[in-house]
């Protein structure tokens, strides 16, 4: 068997293998994404963490390396508006680990975050052309979404419910994300906030298949061939693989991330806001079992991981990941030890191997 039964993404993106590399905003490099699609998947550049200019920069050094196409994925999330409440709140509860630290409690923190797409961002997009951009948290306004479409990027974004994949569709997406329970990161829901009705990804992507019409991207628990060989026969057309690339040479991540998911097992993750203000999917660490994992004390998405940050410095400085999100899926243990290039390809050859071997008995 040399050809995959459902080529509806790979025709979509014009792609040879049906893996994306997952865009993991402060994890994921240029190289990470270059090497995956030089296997033939689809190789993704975030963008949360980095400038305009960042971005032009990654933009410019993948088109050098590679003609292959490329994801530029975006938030679109809404900024909070200012709230010192909520501020004074979670440094109150900050403060004993300031102290503990020895830091100032009432050290002024540093303006930034996650930034949203907008009019700047979209004219990167519009300048660089990237053959798809995918978002995050929804779709960001119809406005900037008919610029996209203009520049001939094909548009695609996440859904945690059958719910959220209906109204992707309904404004405009080229291909749904069904993200399951099981996935590391940011949770990508939208129109829900409820945690406890999550839905995981052998109940999602079949649901969420029968819902719509445009292709669907299976993603959580997915990190070998058998994983994306379950994921097609639950009617998706590619996967979305993260954990499984942040053991890759490629990855840009802090020595306690990546010594927390080496000995990471099924049962250590937990969804929790703590570290920034949305849940996201990561190992247990000190904060999550003191404040978390999910608290109302953790203030509007992305505020609350500003004031962390001169805490998970100083922890990672002397080794502790107290601080540290150690964003990962519950499948970390599946994992391959291998560099981009060549996961890519192992996680595509597994995959049809798997289904040759069930397709002929």
């Amino acid at each position: 068997m040399n050809a995959w039964p459902n080529r509806r993404a790979l025709d979509l993106f014009g792609i040879e293998l049906p893996v994306i590399q997952a865009p993991m905003a402060g994890a994921t490099t240029v190289d990470m994404a270059i090497a995956a699609a030089r296997a033939g998947g689809l190789g993704s550049i975030p963008s949360a963490l980095l400038s305009v200019e960042q971005l032009r920069e990654a933009f410019r050094q993948f088109r050098l390396a590679t003609k292959a196409p490329v994801n530029a994925n975006f938030f679109a999330h809404v900024s909070p508006p200012a709230n010192p409440t909520a501020q004074m709140r979670w440094r109150a509860a900050l403060a004993p680990y300031y102290v503990e630290a020895g830091l100032d409690p009432a050290v002024p923190i540093a303006a930034g975050g996650r930034a949203p797409f907008d009019s700047t961002f979209c004219e990167a997009v519009e300048e660089f052309r990237p053959e798809i951009v995918s978002f995050h948290f929804g779709l960001p306004d119809q406005v900037l979404i008919r610029r996209v479409k203009a520049a001939g990027s094909k548009v695609i974004s996440s859904a945690t419910t059958v719910a959220e994949a209906v109204w992707l569709e309904d404004n405009g997406v080229d291909a749904v994300i069904a993200m399951g329970y099981e996935a590391g990161g940011h949770r990508g829901n939208f129109l829900t906030h409820d945690m406890a009705t999550q839905v995981g990804t052998m109940a999602l992507v079949p649901q969420v298949v029968d819902a719509v019409d445009v292709p669907v991207i299976a993603a959580g628990g997915i990190a070998d061939g058998r994983g994306v060989a379950a994921a097609m026969m639950l009617g998706a057309s590619a996967v979305q693989v993260g954990t499984a690339y942040l053991f890759t040479p490629e990855a840009k991540i802090p020595k306690v991330h990546l010594t927390a998911i080496e000995a990471a097992g099924d049962d250590n993750t937990a969804v929790t806001n703590v570290m920034t203000g949305h849940p996201a999917r990561g190992v247990i660490n000190r904060l999550m079992k003191e404040l978390g994992p999910l608290s109302e004390i953790a203030p509007a998405f992305p505020t609350a991981a500003l004031a962390l940050a001169p805490l998970k410095a100083s922890a990672e400085a002397v080794g502790k990941d107290h601080f540290t999100n150690l964003w990962a899926g519950q499948s970390a243990r599946l994992s391959p030890r291998l560099g981009s290039e060549e996961l890519t390809r192992r996680l595509s050859d597994e995959a049809l191997a798997v289904i040759a071997k069930f397709s002929f008995r």
